[in-house]
């Protein structure tokens, strides 16, 4: 059974960054509250993330694969595959 790591709020926005350049501490903190982020848990007071749910999330959001922005219409600029 592989052991799976929480990573505060802080930790989380830095990994996103790693991996895929974008979001912030701010941004995760505002979408907690409005809905649309990365599934997360409350340990006590703090919200936690696990890795995979931010990649899954994350993922999510990405458009298909392209070459070329004249091939994104104006319904799929943020389809998935």
């Amino acid at each position: 059974m592989t052991q799976s790591t929480f990573l505060r709020r802080d930790k989380a926005a830095a990994y996103l960054q790693e991996r895929f350049g974008a979001y912030t501490t701010n941004t995760l903190a505002k979408l907690a509250c409005v809905g649309g982020g990365p599934r997360f848990r409350k340990l006590g007071p703090f919200p936690v993330y696990l890795s995979e749910d931010l990649d899954e999330w994350a993922k999510s959001r990405m458009s298909r694969s392209v070459s070329s922005t004249s091939e994104f219409g104006a319904s799929d600029r943020r389809e998935t595959e």
